[in-house]
């Protein structure tokens, strides 16, 4: 099943944000994949600041749906200074709804 959800990015931290990722956690990379998520894409919305991100997932959990686990929670206390968070460093995140999809 491919998700979609959108997120928030801080104005000025457009480049931060691409570097964190180009070097994202190799145990955070490798938790997402155990968990069945694959062909992960994050775009941003540069007038507005909102991150789209479009995941495939094949197990039972979307990339933010694995906040129980310490990785995750550690990279989200990373990214908290850049964008938009919950009181427990988890990114304001609202799921999207697909209304069109062509193979």
């Amino acid at each position: 099943m491919k998700i979609a959800f959108k997120m928030y990015l801080k104005p000025g931290y457009k480049d931060e944000y691409q570097q964190r990722h180009a070097a994202i956690w190799p145990e955070l990379q490798q938790l997402l994949k155990d968990a069945g998520i694959s062909d992960y894409t994050i775009f941003l919305d540069e007038e507005t600041n909102t991150l789209f991100g479009v995941q495939q997932q094949s197990g039972d959990q979307s990339s933010q749906e694995l906040g129980t686990t310490d990785i995750v929670k550690r990279w989200w206390a990373y990214m908290a200074d850049i964008m938009e968070t919950n009181p427990d460093f988890s990114p304001v995140t609202i799921p999207l709804t697909s209304v069109f999809h062509m193979e």
